[in-house]
């Protein structure tokens, strides 16, 4: 029996093995994002049919594997409350200093709500500077108003 944790173990170790990418697995996915991919393959999302078959057969998944990648997972990776490793602890950090600031211009602009991380999309990308190549994140969740009851 394979859990999603032992499967995503798994995937890592093909990626490294056979030198793949995370943005070239999500080439055979029939469109979807290297995010979303990533987040899939890693653990957090479901794949549609096509992309888990595409994807898994280049990895050598067998028929369960495949179907497991097609299961909602139990979401959140994080295995402490507040991460260890630098480069999420910055993100981590991030929220500390700048939440407040989120919350306060969302609030501002939209009115009493949150943004959602279920109708919700990010692009990552490298952004050349002279001073040291920069990581551009966008980020855009619809926006889910409070009910008044």
């Amino acid at each position: 029996m394979t859990t999603r944790n032992e499967l995503t173990e798994k995937i890592v170790r093909i990626k490294i093995e056979r030198d793949l990418t995370w943005s070239g697995l999500a080439e055979l996915s029939g469109g979807l994002s290297k995010e979303y991919v990533t987040a899939a393959l890693l653990g957090q999302m479901p794949l549609p049919v096509a992309a888990a078959t595409a994807i898994g057969g280049e990895l050598g998944l067998d028929a369960f594997e495949i179907k497991l990648l097609q299961q909602p997972p139990y979401r959140g990776s994080l295995p402490t409350a507040v991460p260890t490793d630098p480069l999420i602890y910055r993100f981590y950090e991030l929220i500390s200093v700048y939440g407040t600031t989120f919350k306060a211009l969302i609030h501002e602009e939209f009115g009493d709500g949150i943004m959602s991380a279920i109708d919700f999309k990010m692009d990552l990308q490298r952004e050349p500077n002279n001073a040291g190549d920069r990581v551009a994140i966008t980020m855009s969740g619809k926006f889910l108003q409070y009910k008044q009851y």
